[in-house]
């Protein structure tokens, strides 16, 4: 554009300013109008036909997909039902008492929260969702029922039930402090390089001529097993393999096994052992009183255990390996107020499936956080019950095994640090075992580490208060030890969870705020997934499942507090061997035996025979079925139900939880965790990829 056509458009627009500022039209405005291109008709009909063609394209595939999709959730639906038709048709109701009557209260709570439903369906398709009727204004009768529901809800039911909320979140936040201050002790530790030392070491080389002996002090080993024929020959071998001198070490296999065949095999395997010129005895109770705690019991009362200063314990599915002895006793030396020393756990199936990999999460922060901080700050954590050597002075001053719980390596271990008695555990130091495998087996366990702790509260609480160790130790004891991590923690995750949760969809007067439901359970499951970085990406499953737990813990604890039966009813965990024969050798190997001569397959020699038989009656056995559990599905239909009144009242936060809790519980009472059995053989059923599939 040339200067004078600027000037002549800066004239004409100032002129315009003015008109419009000295009273012009105040709605004048400049326009600018922008006009499409002439369109050929032909070309109108030619555009139209292809954008229609291109729909249709797309409204094919959207229902292509939507069928696909339909088709997929209708086959994992039936799937589903057959499965849960096939587990009822084989189900036996709960045997235990306290598991009968947990199942008969939460059928009830169930029933109650149905008509619940019902209810405010009703009234939400009524309308009085948006508009609640009053007494005084409404007509019919069903409108009357609702609206006294809702005077009597807000003044007399909601009331207490945020009461009992505001209860639980205050022993939450209790508890999520408690685990933040473990973790955070945890950190202080790896920053400071925090390990004991021991006053002295062996030398790396394996045992052999010319060592002193004096220097190697007297140690039994002793192997505890109940009919465990699936790993006993990993555990007896690998302990046989020990780096020690045989003059100065004893091996006992107390067996209580009440199979004839299993007790047969293990007796060969110790001849086998003897043979090669392995000091190890069998030890076979008649009479099987007081489960692992009388038999560990009768071993120590036999006449040669005086000539010994300490005892090692291996549970039946665990390799020490060969530099145990090595690494552990030396710590004993200049320290007469030592009674314990307590290694790691390692896991040779945690990657078997995802039930597995949720336990191996748990446990690695039991070991790398709770015991590694309450051994190195207070000198004091409960024995796991295997992997530990015990000073056998201390077990004689403390009273030694006694048969009163079923957690008997938590009550000597209780006993003794009343004593005085000091322990330290050493995270270097790993022992490699078998996490169970299918569902069934590790809700027996968890019932039994739940419910034990609570009848040694029972028993030892006036024990605690009358001893003489001091205010600290005692106020740790009852209200760290026994109270936050034993009761409480059991009480308020079934309770907040399971129980407050639904019920406030049900009766919105009482709140629970959505950081209690999502915020501080992921940062607490963030904490305990830190000592196993590999699995970060089950966090989700692992926040899901532990609340699934949580009924199974809380049953056990009020068993275990009131003292019903099946409390002191002890099951051992069933093991599948995994570890196998040649994984047994190589880890021996590289545990620096160098001797390679003496170590040879377990399975070689008389043993191989065994082994056949033992085939034969494997395949021969009884066919196993998995089982269906109902307590978990009665409460599954309560968290769904609970997620549907939810979704009615539009909560976003608690419809997701409640919807993907209540899922979990229906995989996990359809027995759809861990390992599957189908027929007379085995399958890992829904493992990390069929599962991760639901998660997401």
């Amino acid at each position: 554009m040339s200067r004078s056509q600027n000037e002549e458009f800066q004239q004409w627009w100032n002129k315009q300013r003015n008109r419009d500022h000295d009273g012009g039209d105040d709605e004048a405005f400049l326009t600018v109008e922008i006009r499409t291109p002439a369109v050929d008709p032909t070309d109108k009909d030619r555009i139209r036909t292809r954008t229609l063609r291109q729909l249709s394209r797309l409204y094919l595939l959207r229902l292509k997909q939507l069928a696909s999709s339909s088709v997929w959730i209708a086959s994992s639906f039936l799937h589903l039902l057959r499965t849960a038709n096939r587990r009822i048709a084989n189900d036996n109701p709960p045997s235990s008492t306290s598991s009968a009557r947990l199942y008969r209260l939460i059928k009830a709570f169930l029933v109650l929260v149905v008509l619940l439903l019902c209810f405010e369906l009703a009234a939400y398709f009524k309308g009085w969702h948006f508009t609640p009727p009053s007494v005084a204004s409404a007509e019919a009768a069903v409108e009357v029922a609702y609206a006294w529901w809702l005077e009597i809800r807000a003044s007399y039911l909601a009331p207490p039930l945020q009461s009992l909320t505001n209860v639980c979140i205050v022993l939450f936040l209790i508890q999520s402090v408690d685990r933040l201050v473990l973790v955070l002790g945890c950190f202080w530790i790896k920053l400071r390089r925090i390990k004991p030392v021991a006053a002295m070491e062996y030398p790396a080389k394996p045992v052999g001529e010319g060592i002193r002996l004096e220097d190697y002090p007297m140690v039994l080993v002793q192997i505890p097993m109940c009919n465990e024929k699936e790993v006993y020959q990993q555990s007896i071998g690998a302990v046989c393999m020990l780096d020690w001198p045989k003059e100065r070490m004893l091996i006992q296999i107390l067996d209580d096994s009440s199979e004839l065949d299993v007790q047969v095999l293990i007796k060969a395997e110790v001849q086998k052992w003897q043979q090669r010129g392995v000091r190890i005895v069998y030890r076979h109770r008649l009479i099987r009183t007081g489960y692992k705690a009388g038999n560990l019991k009768a071993a120590m009362n036999c006449e040669y255990v005086k000539d010994y200063e300490f005892v090692a314990i291996f549970d039946a599915d665990f390799q020490p390996p060969a530099e145990f002895l090595k690494k552990t006793v030396p710590h004993f030396k200049g320290r007469e107020d030592l009674a314990l020393v307590q290694t790691r756990w390692a896991f040779v199936n945690k990657d078997e499936n995802l039930l597995t990999r949720l336990q191996n999460i748990n446990l690695s922060f039991h070991f790398e956080v709770e015991q590694q901080v309450n051994g190195v700050f207070i000198n004091f954590f409960g024995f796991n019950g295997t992997a530990g050597v015990w000073r056998i002075k201390a077990l004689e001053d403390c009273g030694g095994w006694l048969e009163r719980t079923t957690v008997e390596d938590m009550d000597i271990a209780v006993r003794a640090h009343l004593c005085g008695w000091k322990f330290i555990y050493l995270n270097d130091v790993k022992c490699l075992c078998e996490l169970p495998e299918s569902y069934e087996a590790y809700k027996k366990q968890q019932y039994r580490w739940h419910s034990g702790p609570m009848q040694l509260f029972r028993l030892c609480f006036m024990d605690i208060l009358r001893s003489k160790v001091s205010v600290g130790k005692k106020a740790n004891m009852i209200f760290l030890f026994f109270l936050l991590r034993k009761l409480i923690l059991p009480f308020y995750s079934f309770t907040l969870f399971c129980v407050i949760l639904p019920l406030t969809m049900f009766f919105p007067e009482a709140n629970l705020p959505s950081w209690v439901v999502c915020y501080i359970p992921g940062i607490m499951s963030i904490l305990n997934i830190i000592p196993a970085p590999r699995s970060f990406p089950f966090i989700v499953p692992y926040l899901l499942f532990e609340n699934t737990m949580s009924v199974t813990k809380f049953g056990a604890m009020i068993s275990g507090l009131f003292k019903f039966g099946s409390s002191y009813e002890w099951v051992v965990t069933k093991k599948l061997g995994r570890s196998s024969e040649a994984d047994l050798i190589a880890y021996a190997e590289s545990g620096s035996l160098v001797e390679s001569t003496n170590i040879q397959r377990s399975s070689s020699d008389s043993g191989l025979t065994e082994l056949s038989k033992l085939g034969a009656a494997k395949k021969a056995g009884k066919t196993k079925r998995n089982r269906l559990y109902r307590t978990e599905i009665a409460l599954a239909f309560i968290l769904l139900a609970a997620s549907v009144r939810s979704l009615l009242s539009a909560q976003g936060i608690h419809f997701y939880f409640l919807l993907f809790q209540g899922l979990t519980f229906v995989i996990v009472g359809l027995d759809l965790i861990g390992e599957q059995v189908r027929g007379s053989g085995r399958k890992k059923g829904f493992d990390d990829d069929d599962l991760s599939l639901l998660w997401s």
